[in-house]
């Protein structure tokens, strides 16, 4: 996977079940509604829990899974 920064905005957008297996490509996630968001990121497959996102957070963070274990975020969309 290359470091190169994406300027562009995403140009799709679809809602998210976590789930600890299934697999997604991002280029931000979007938080509909407030709590904790595990993923696992797509550079390094490190998990890493954000804590407390408030409703309404885009995160830009390129992922490989919105992970179900460690996630109380609800109506989660991946931008891509």
């Amino acid at each position: 996977m290359s470091n190169e920064v994406q300027t562009e905005p995403g140009g799709n957008a679809e809602a998210v079940t976590p789930s600890d297996e299934t697999e997604i490509y991002s280029r931000g996630i979007y938080v509909g509604t407030g709590g904790d968001i595990a993923v696992e990121m797509l550079e390094n497959a490190e998990t890493v829990t954000f804590v407390s996102v408030a409703a309404g957070t885009l995160l830009p963070i390129k992922v490989s899974k919105v992970l179900e274990t460690g996630t109380t975020a609800e109506d989660i969309l991946r931008i891509w």
